[in-house]
């Protein structure tokens, strides 16, 4: 078998097909696996260049939950599933830099009965939207009635409607929306807003039975590590040692009677892989320029693509702390158009003070693709420091490298329209395929994040091996 692509959903369909006893090669253009889920060491310390974090699966993916406990990160006992602590963000996880002070969690104390009132009521929305069947991976809930009408209009009109208008709300709302898929409220549907929370763990009001002033301490702390994601990618890669080639630019897929033909540039000129069965685990706009003579449905498939800016700061020193809570793993300043920083050494436990890295991320609207591309690397560390300058005054004088990572196609954005694909239009069709040449990317979610990435590699190794 071939896999083209050593992302996550490229790693989980070859490390299926390999613990099932097939012989798999996964080609990948890249000098490392793991696409936009990717670590690195910047002046010896390890941070991510992309995706950080993983929330806890729920019930309705046994297939990650058993992967964290093979990678010694999750056990099941009487209670259930349940993630180890070393796993687990450390506290404080979340703070936010607003009117000159920093404030413990992300969403905004409400102030008076009026702001509280709303934020119960998007709560009720979420926990209705729960009972109608919203789960990660998305392909697992009935595509319903409700759900088409939520796909048919933005985030923010659907907000309107509902009367929630408080602008602390709407701003985190709109957060949430940038931090997951790219794009804010107003880009992306009132499907994907609620998917957002009722497919994990719902949306909790601060100051509520159950809460203290951390707006996310009802919910299970999220799973990281210094280099992000990476943790994970190297669980998925160990079993495959010497079955992933890097520097393996595929440039044509043909698809044969018998086989499945690759061409490809690798590090010593022009290859030609044959297989009988290929899993393509790429973007689908790339999927689209490899194959030739591509799957119909394949080519009507068009969904817009954030850009991302990746920006790790290496630090002599921590920086000193302005009014308010504690420094955090993840601090977001309200007022900057970035999606704030999270530091790498929060998760060592080390007290000591001492080089730090901070990895600022910036999703960038699309129009701003040209822009990522073509101004200089110099010309965006400096932004990356205006941004952080007004919070951080000392930066400059702390900083010792910046090391930047451009995505220019990051991630699928679910605009309206988007679910309806993904339940019974193009993206439907893709998931459903036969033939020698299997789909397997989060795009056929219609948005990207790592559970979605894995469920399609996974779904399309059982479709080969079954």
């Amino acid at each position: 078998m071939l896999v083209v692509g050593a992302g996550v959903a490229g790693l989980t369909a070859a490390r299926q097909m390999r613990r099932r006893g097939i012989d798999v090669a996964v080609l990948e253009w890249d000098l490392q696996a793991g696409g936009n889920a990717q670590g690195g060491v910047v002046q010896g310390q390890p941070c991510p260049l992309g995706a950080h974090y993983l929330p806890q699966p729920g019930s309705s993916l046994p297939e990650l939950q058993d992967l964290l406990i093979e990678l010694g990160a999750a056990e099941r006992g009487l209670g259930g599933w349940q993630a180890r602590e070393a796993w687990q963000v450390h506290a404080p996880a979340e703070r936010l830099y607003d009117q000159g002070a920093w404030h413990a969690g992300l969403l905004p104390i409400p102030g008076d009965s009026k702001t509280r009132a709303e934020y119960r009521l998007f709560a009720a929305q979420v926990r209705e939207a729960m009972r109608q069947g919203f789960v990660l991976p998305t392909h697992r809930a009935p595509f319903q009635a409700m759900h088409a009408s939520l796909d048919a209009t933005t985030f923010s009109v659907w907000l309107s409607a509902q009367s929630l208008l408080d602008p602390g709300l709407r701003w985190y709302l709109d957060y949430c929306c940038r931090d997951d898929y790219g794009a804010g409220a107003d880009d992306v549907s009132a499907w994907a807003g609620l998917q957002y929370f009722a497919s994990r763990h719902g949306f909790h009001v601060p100051g509520d039975p159950g809460d203290d002033d951390d707006s996310q301490a009802s919910q299970p702390p999220v799973l990281t590590a210094p280099d992000g994601n990476a943790w994970l990618v190297r669980g998925l890669s160990a079993p495959l040692a010497g079955a992933i080639h890097l520097q393996r630019l595929v440039w044509r897929v043909d698809e044969e009677r018998h086989g499945v033909i690759a061409q490809v540039l690798g590090p010593d000129g022009a290859e030609t892989w044959h297989a009988r069965h290929l899993v393509m685990a790429v973007p689908l706009f790339v999927a689209q320029r490899l194959l030739r003579g591509p799957h119909a449905a394949l080519k009507s498939v068009q969904l817009a693509r954030a850009p991302w800016l990746v920006a790790n700061l290496a630090l002599s020193a921590p920086l000193a702390n302005r009014l308010g809570a504690p420094p955090a793993w993840d601090n977001v300043m309200r007022d900057s158009p970035t999606l704030g920083y999270v530091n790498a050494r929060h998760q060592t436990l080390d007290p000591r003070p001492g080089p730090q890295v901070l990895t600022l991320y910036w999703a960038l609207p699309a129009a701003e693709r040209a822009r990522l591309l073509q101004d200089s690397a110099r010309t965006w560390a400096q932004r990356v420091i205006d941004t952080l300058r007004p919070t951080h005054p000392d930066l400059p004088e702390h900083l010792q490298a910046v090391r930047l990572t451009r995505w220019g196609h990051a991630m699928a954005v679910p605009r309206p329209g988007v679910r309806r694909e993904v339940a019974q239009g193009a993206l439907a069709a893709l998931r459903q395929s036969g033939g020698r040449v299997r789909f397997a990317h989060a795009d056929l979610a219609g948005y990207s994040v790592f559970e979605e990435a894995f469920y399609a590699g996974w779904q399309a190794a059982e479709a080969l091996i079954g």
